[in-house]
């Protein structure tokens, strides 16, 4: 008999997934092990291996198409069958007898027999490993992928690849548009149409979700940085010699968890199938990262048990993973409240949406050094600060307005006296 291969349960919570590509076709042949299909799942993309050495009979679902956990996604064929040609056509030197093999379903219990081929293989002809990050970035470049040589693990194609193969000297190369004769003598250019698919599909449904089901509201309040830029420069060399990148965002997650400490309806959540509000004694904070698939929000578990430096270090670890496409499941889950930073692009404030099922999401903006009013010696002066906007989104049926305001009057406390935040360290 044929073996059905179902998709397997591959994370906590996870009922169905998106078909980024498939790795193989039908009538190749595979080795155990050997990945078959890249499936996107909550954001984290999972190359699927073949519980089975044989030849591809049917693969189910193409690209964008989304699929159940234990919904069949692929057949080998039946005991018997020839893996020869595909054999092959994937560069084998040599081939043996196939042999009869017991394949577990996963449940204790034994299932069909499959083919068990023994090859010597060499690196199969004409095929691209690359991450679906790796694949945009090509297609924004110009890039023809099967044209690049690959650096990663089994020849694999980094973005670093795709970027020195790029055509132009580094000038990302558009396609053609025909113009279209349009009233009044003007060309129109048309339109471009892209399937709203991958990750950017997985964002719009979670941020839908969340828009829909938490009543949000927002506050925004300043912050005066300048001691804390004082404190951040003089702790710089010595995270230097450490190899450690000593952003301020590490000072401002231990300002939040001693805001959180003080208000723990931020950092909880609402069971609404047992309608109870779930107050979180662990501190995970969600760091919001900008990747080319969009953003995305690894968090740092335990924040409270790290000093800076390993909160610098996991921080910067997590972006990286993040915009390579190597986050696991466990790294982008169990977030208890978020942060999210545009600083370094710009803009005066943002208005966050909450990461639901949190109830806070809090905006850190640019450090901008400008006049503001101060009393020194009793009487009013103007003089250069650093300034800093934060604000803040909340669910009001867990969070109440004043309990947000004093929340961040409390995180501006430890950030304007930064005596106070090393205390808590």
């Amino acid at each position: 008999m044929a073996y059905e291969f179902k998709l397997p349960d591959i994370g906590e919570g996870i009922h169905e997934g998106e078909i980024v590509q498939w790795l193989v076709k039908p009538g190749d042949f595979v080795n155990e092990d050997q990945l078959i299909v890249e499936i996107m799942t909550d954001k984290v993309t999972a190359e699927i291996p073949s519980p089975v050495s044989g030849v591809i009979q049917e693969t189910r679902g193409k690209a964008g198409e989304i699929i159940h956990v234990g919904s069949v996604i692929a057949v080998f064929g039946e005991k018997g069958a020839s893996a020869q040609p595909a054999a092959k056509a994937q560069g084998a030197t040599q081939a043996v007898a196939p042999a009869e093999k017991t394949v577990s379903n996963g449940n204790g219990n034994s299932a069909e027999k499959s083919i068990d081929v023994t090859v010597q293989e060499k690196p199969a002809i004409g095929k691209v490993l690359a991450a679906p990050a790796t694949r945009k970035l090509a297609r924004e470049l110009g890039v023809e992928l099967s044209q690049v040589s690959g650096s990663g693990p089994r020849g694999r194609i980094t973005q670093g690849d795709v970027r020195q193969s790029q055509p132009g000297g580094g000038i990302a190369m558009q396609p053609a548009i025909a113009a279209v004769s349009a009233p009044g003598g003007f060309k129109s250019l048309g339109e471009r149409r892209v399937p709203l698919g991958g990750m950017r599909r997985k964002i719009a449904e979670h941020l839908v979700k969340s828009k829909h089901t938490a009543p949000h509201f927002s506050y925004v309040e300043e912050a005066d940085m300048s001691k804390l830029v004082a404190l951040r420069d003089e702790l710089l060399p010595l995270a230097e010699e450490q190899g450690i990148k000593l952003s301020y965002l590490p000072f401002i997650i231990k300002a939040v968890i001693a805001g959180l400490r003080k208000y723990p309806m931020l950092n909880s959540q609402l069971d609404e199938a047992k309608q109870e509000q779930v107050f979180k004694n662990d501190y995970h904070i969600g760091v919001a990262v900008a990747t080319d698939q969009g953003l995305i929000v690894p968090v740092v578990k335990y924040a409270d048990q790290k000093n800076l430096f390993a909160l610098a270090t996991e921080i910067r670890t997590l972006a990286d993973k993040a915009r390579s496409n190597k986050l696991t499941l466990d790294e982008l889950k169990g977030g208890t409240f978020t942060l999210t930073s545009i600083g370094s692009i710009g803009g005066m404030f943002s208005v966050p949406i909450i990461n639901y099922p949190e109830v806070g999401i809090m905006g850190i903006h640019k450090i901008e050094r400008r006049p503001v009013v101060r009393i020194m010696n009793g009487q009013e002066q103007i003089v250069i600060r650093d300034m800093m906007y934060l604000s803040i989104s909340c669910d009001h049926r867990a969070v109440d307005g004043a309990e947000a305001a004093l929340f961040v009057k409390e995180v501006i406390q430890y950030l304007e006296n930064p005596s106070r935040l090393i205390a808590t360290l």
